[in-house]
């Protein structure tokens, strides 16, 4: 008996839930009711705890994306193509927001021609003889390569153009405005002879963008006819204004704008200037009669076709409905000082879509036009390719901008001119390609510290048919490698 006694006084759970010596009652009936309710709240834990272990289990990992490759390389118009195939509802919201930007990417194309024009009629003093004198590039192409070109025959009916389209100067300022803050294009290095020229930085222009901190969305939501919780609906009954006044300035310059760049002679400009309109990003010139109405519209094609550029990284979250997954894909600046940003995102990546142009073997950088922008992409895939911290990692290769390699290449472009590895192989599109596509293997086998599988895709990603077709591709690869690195398969 006093070893009973013993184990129950030196027991402390026993001594601190054993009943109060002399509990009337009334305190043993109160103390029961406590212990009863602090049991449900801690069943009521518990199966809480249970169920959100059930729900984690069940549900799917979320797929995190990055979009790399150098500026103007095809990025931003890739996240475009991703938001129409998996996030269509957010998409079409957000499609009558690019209207601003389409019209700010027409309007500045043709101030980019008329600031070339006005160069050029500034050596043609208006009293003199119809006799033209040699432009600008007809001196530099005689000094270069000894050659003789006729001049450039310009007319009063130039000047006209010229001078009807001034107000597209403060339409284009009054649209960089709207869109928020205008970047300064990277300042050219010191230039050789190795590579050919890329399209001339516009003279006195510059390139909207939005911000890292801002994101696209939010920057494109500005100029959104909606009134916002902070503004008050004569703020936004004002912008809608002003919205409708430059439309129908643009609107009213429709004609003039297709007459300039329809007109022979200033297409004769462009060509000995070295200057390719189509070829560069917002291309809307062929589109003028469409985009310059005042009750436009923009079309799926025309946002993908679209320039806005990004600085910084720009993220976007969206649920891929067929498949329940949510995805986070990251648009990361591709210039030269902005690649330090996308080491921080490498650790717990999914997948990399690394995007290469293709067609741009015979371009320099824009901010050191000593590199040709294919060799840096070749530089780049090869420091990609060699990082340990993505040996695991899955890579998807876009050569990219496939349309327009096919265009130079059918112009008469030599690409053993600007890549002399290619040596005499024949210049069709279909080698070209497969030349391209060899090289970038071939460094991802050599610099890759273990092997891979590389996934390569030939693209053309203003083709938003034939691109949805290769996200959907995409879309399946990273999932089951997903799933596999999650064990779950």
């Amino acid at each position: 008996m006093a070893r009973g006694n013993s184990i129950s006084d030196d027991d402390p759970l026993s001594a601190a839930l054993a009943p109060p010596p002399n509990e009337t009652p009334q305190e043993r009936q109160e103390r029961e009711q406590r212990e009863a309710e602090a049991r449900r709240v801690s069943d009521e834990i518990d199966e809480q705890l249970r169920n959100e272990r059930i729900a984690l289990k069940r549900r799917k990992p979320t797929v995190k994306v990055l979009l790399l490759g150098q500026s103007e390389s095809g990025k931003s118009t890739t996240l475009k193509n991703f938001q129409m195939q998996f996030a269509q509802d957010t998409w079409t919201e957000e499609r009558s927001s690019w209207r601003a930007v389409i019209q700010l990417n027409l309007v500045r194309s043709i101030n980019y021609i008329l600031d070339l024009l006005s160069n050029e009629l500034s050596q043609q003093s208006p009293t003199q003889s119809p006799t033209p004198r040699p432009s600008t590039a007809d001196v530099h192409r005689s000094r270069t390569n000894g050659s003789s070109l006729p001049p450039l025959r310009f007319t009063e009916q130039h000047r006209l153009i010229r001078l009807r389209l001034t107000p597209l100067k403060n339409v284009q300022n009054d649209l960089e405005h709207r869109l928020g803050a205008v970047s300064q294009e990277a300042k050219p290095g010191p230039q050789t002879e190795a590579f050919t020229e890329a399209l001339p930085l516009p003279p006195r222009s510059s390139e909207a963008y939005v911000q890292s901190r801002d994101g696209w969305r939010s920057a494109l939501a500005k100029i959104r006819n909606r009134r916002a919780d902070d503004e008050s609906a004569k703020a936004a009954d004002a912008r809608a204004r002003k919205d409708a006044e430059l439309a129908e300035v643009i609107a009213g310059c429709a004609e003039d704008m297709r007459a300039l760049w329809e007109d022979p002679v200033v297409r004769e400009m462009l060509k000995r200037e070295g200057v390719h309109m189509e070829h560069s990003p917002g291309f809307f010139l062929n589109d003028i009669e469409r985009v310059a109405r005042t009750g436009y519209e923009p079309s799926d094609n025309d946002v993908v076709r679209a320039r806005l550029r990004t600085l910084g990284v720009q993220q976007y979250n969206f649920l891929v409905e067929q498949m329940g997954h949510e995805w986070q894909i990251f648009d990361v600046g591709g210039a030269r000082s902005l690649r330090t940003a996308w080491y921080p995102y490498f650790d717990d990546v999914n997948a990399i879509i690394f995007l290469a142009p293709i067609s741009c073997f015979d371009e320099r950088l824009r901010e050191d036009r000593r590199v040709n922008r294919l060799e840096d992409s070749f530089l780049l895939w090869q420091t990609l390719c060699s990082l340990k911290l993505l040996a695991r990692t899955q890579i998807i290769l876009f050569l990219n901008k496939c349309d327009l390699l096919e265009r130079k290449l059918l112009s008469g472009v030599r690409v053993k001119n600007f890549v002399p590895s290619f040596g005499d192989r024949s210049n069709d599109v279909e080698t070209v390609k497969k030349y391209f596509q060899a090289h970038f293997k071939e460094i991802a086998k050599q610099y890759s510290p273990e092997p891979r599988r590389i996934s390569i895709h030939l693209t053309s990603v203003i083709d938003t048919k034939a691109t949805a077709a290769t996200l959907q591709a995409v879309e399946e690869g990273i999932l089951r490698d997903s799933l596999r690195r999650a064990e779950l398969i």
